[in-house]
């Protein structure tokens, strides 16, 4: 089936550094765009960052300078690499992604999502 898997999250303290993963898998062929999303303990999911065709990328204020997401087209994966880490970064970190895929799931598939990988931040 077209899915994502996160991985990469863990346990780090403040002013650490940690790279997450996002890996197409099953008959995914292609990304078109991606983006990482996260989601705090009581709070809403907000876009963390964005990577478009062509590799145009768009961060949010709080984490510019920190976090670079990336994407490797040959093996269908986006990374997130995060430095300098904040408490406030703790959150389940979600990839979702915009796809193309063959065989029975063949066609685009605009608005995937992975079942996210906690990141917790000790401050």
């Amino acid at each position: 089936q077209v899915q994502l898997v996160e991985s990469g999250g863990g346990l780090v303290q403040a002013g650490g550094s940690l790279r997450l993963s996002c890996a197409a898998s099953g008959p995914i062929i292609s990304i078109n765009a991606a983006g990482w999303y996260r989601q705090g303990l009581g709070k809403q999911r907000e876009l963390v960052a964005h990577i478009g065709k062509g590799g145009t990328t768009n961060y949010t204020d709080s984490v510019k300078g920190r976090f670079t997401i990336s994407q490797e087209s040959a093996n269908n994966t986006v990374y997130l690499q995060m430095n300098s880490l904040k408490a406030e970064d703790t959150a389940v970190y979600y990839c979702n992604a915009d796809v193309n895929a063959v065989g029975w799931y063949s066609g685009r598939w605009p608005d995937v999502w992975g079942e996210g990988t906690q990141v917790t931040v000790s401050s």
